[in-house]
């Protein structure tokens, strides 16, 4: 599922906001993605939705730059003008035990990427993922941290966040159902969730998506580890389910827990067709909306790619291992939203 750090390099990016009412006609007449959807700012406003004060910043992909190069050289215009248009969307930036194991580690590399954002006057959007027991209903990105390392891992990147919004444990909290561990990821995420409070980090706690746990299972969990004392939670994260049936979902988890605000994941949901029940690299998909803020009294902040959309599943329907760049995919996925 991750997203590969890689190097850390500053990119401008367009301060989008995105009309929300339009975005969701859209995508209950089925339409994938809209260029026109995202509008250069106008306001400036409350710093309380972090990307509506800030742009998102996003590092540059090394692996995006490669794919670009190598379809140029072999003459594929229109593949390296997508790899080359995607490298220029924000998506969020993975943090794994993997590639950070240590505390001082992960602790000098949110560092890096807060003092890369502050440089552009940018937000970054941070995914923490290493949840002890980490994808126990997928296994295409199964690991994570012992439960004794994973509070000083977090209490480092709470430490060194800053600014950034967190995006914390995608599918911990839904996928603790299904695999019976409740008892032990609930403390483990309350305590995630009270070091980056403390440290005072816009923080949204993952709820899965709308074909998942129920509204008030999954808000039941929510309240379990504290979202109320943050900003709110994320939808969608990394799968497919259509636009019409996330903002439905998210409202009513809203609605359970109070007015927290969210942001629901679109890049890759823009068919906007039924349930999708494929998470591993269905085919016929679409990118949809680009990233944006929404400014309309709604607690929704606004529309991220939380998961690089080029990035595989994991190694199923022809692709390569989780986190790992697939062109040809991407180039499919651009193609069907009409780039």
């Amino acid at each position: 599922m991750w997203r590969h750090s890689g190097a850390v390099r500053r990119r401008l990016t367009d301060h989008g906001r995105v009309p929300r009412r339009l975005t969701i006609a859209v995508a209950v007449l089925g339409v994938g993605v809209v260029a026109g959807c995202v509008h250069q700012q106008t306001t400036q406003s409350s710093p309380a939705n972090p990307f509506q004060a800030r742009a998102q910043y996003d590092g540059a992909d090394p692996a995006l730059e490669s794919a670009a190069a190598d379809a140029a050289a072999r003459g594929d215009t229109h593949a390296s003008e997508v790899l080359t248009r995607l490298n220029d969307v924000p998506t969020g930036i993975w943090i794994t035990p993997e590639e950070h194991p240590t505390p001082d580690d992960v602790g000098q590399f949110v560092a890096q990427v807060t003092r890369e954002a502050a440089l552009e006057d940018q937000t970054a959007l941070l995914v923490v993922y290493g949840i002890p027991g980490r994808d126990c209903t997928g296994g295409q990105s199964s690991g994570g941290l012992t439960a004794d390392g994973y509070e000083p891992w977090v209490q480092a990147i709470a430490d060194e966040a800053g600014d950034s919004a967190v995006v914390l444990e995608p599918d911990a909290l839904p996928s603790a159902v299904q695999c019976g561990v409740q008892a032990t990821r609930v403390p483990l995420l309350r305590e995630a969730v009270t070091a980056l409070d403390d440290a005072e980090v816009t923080t949204y706690v993952d709820a899965g998506h709308s074909a998942w746990i129920p509204v008030d299972q999954i808000a039941d969990l929510l309240d379990q580890v504290g979202v109320g004392s943050v900003r709110g939670f994320t939808t969608n994260v990394a799968n497919y389910q259509p636009l019409a049936a996330e903002t439905a979902f998210a409202d009513q988890l809203s609605e359970r827990l109070d007015g927290a605000h969210y942001l629901i994941d679109t890049g890759r949901n823009g068919i906007g067709a039924g349930p999708v029940t494929d998470w591993c690299n269905p085919p016929g998909q679409a990118l949809g909306h680009e990233p944006g803020y929404v400014d309309d009294d709604t607690p929704l902040d606004g529309y991220v790619w939380v998961k690089p959309p080029g990035e595989s599943d994991g190694s199923c329907n022809g692709g390569p291992p989780a986190g790992q760049l697939w062109p040809e995919r991407a180039v499919a996925l651009a193609t069907a939203a009409g780039w």
